[in-house]
C-alpha cells in the first residue's frame, strides 16, 4: 500500500516516464520482490504502467536458490496474499504453488552483503531494507545506512522494518510524515569520505 499509494505517486510527480530501479535488500525467499513485481502487474492491467527494474539480493545462495525457484508452500504463498492474487499470479504444482514465469523473470536475484561496496549495483530510486539491520551492530547499520543513501537520488526512498530505525545513526536520512518506516534520503547529503 505504501509503495501504491504514497511512493510511486510522489515518484511519478518529480520524474514522470522514467525508469524506476527498485531494490530488495535482503529479499530472502523472494515474497517481497515477488510482491512488488504483483503490484506494478496490477497497475499495468489498471492502465497506470510503470517501467521498473527490480533488483533482489540476499547473502544467502541457499533462500536466493528458493526465490528463483518461485516455489512456496501454501503458508509461504498464502501469508499476507489476497487469494484473488495468489490465483491470479500463482500456479499449483503438486502440495507447492509456484509464481507464474513472467513475475518469476521480472525480478533479478543475485548474492549479495550490504557492507560491501554497492556501487556495483547502481543506484536506486527506492530500496526495500526491511527487517535485517535489527541484526547488525550499531557501526555496521551506520556503515549499511549510509551505504545505502549513497545508491539512492535525493527524492530516492528508504523502506526499513517497523521495528528499524535511522535515528541516531546517520544524517543521510529524514522520517516521511506518510508512514513509520519510510526515509526520505536527506537532500544534499554526501557520504564523508
Amino acid at each position: 500500500d505504501l509503495l501504491r499509494n504514497h511512493i510511486l505517486p510522489e515518484l511519478g510527480k518529480t520524474r514522470p516516464g522514467s525508469r524506476l530501479r527498485v531494490w530488495c535488500a535482503a529479499a530472502s525467499t523472494g515474497q517481497e520482490p515477488y510482491s512488488i513485481a504483483m503490484l506494478l502487474d496490477e497497475l499495468r492491467t489498471a492502465g497506470r504502467p510503470i517501467d521498473a527494474e527490480i533488483v533482489a539480493t540476499d547473502i544467502s545462495e541457499r533462500v536466493l536458490e528458493k526465490a528463483r525457484a518461485g516455489m512456496y508452500s501454501q503458508f509461504e504463498a498464502q501469508r499476507g496474499l489476497p487469494v484473488q492474487m495468489l490465483m491470479k499470479h500463482f500456479e499449483k504444482a503438486g502440495d507447492l504453488w509456484r509464481i507464474s514465469d513472467r513475475l518469476r523473470s521480472s525480478v533479478h536475484f543475485q548474492r549479495f552483503n550490504l557492507l560491501d561496496d554497492l556501487r556495483a549495483l547502481g543506484r536506486f530510486d527506492v530500496i526495500f531494507c526491511r527487517n535485517v539491520l535489527i541484526y547488525f551492530e550499531m557501526n555496521d547499520k551506520k556503515r549499511a545506512l549510509e551505504k545505502i543513501a549513497a545508491q539512492l537520488p535525493d527524492d530516492g526512498f528508504l523502506v526499513l522494518g517497523a521495528a528499524e530505525t535511522v535515528l541516531g545513526l546517520t544524517e543521510a536520512f529524514q522520517a516521511s510524515s506518510a508512514q513509520k518506516g519510510l526515509y526520505l534520503r536527506t537532500a544534499g547529503w554526501r557520504r564523508a569520505a
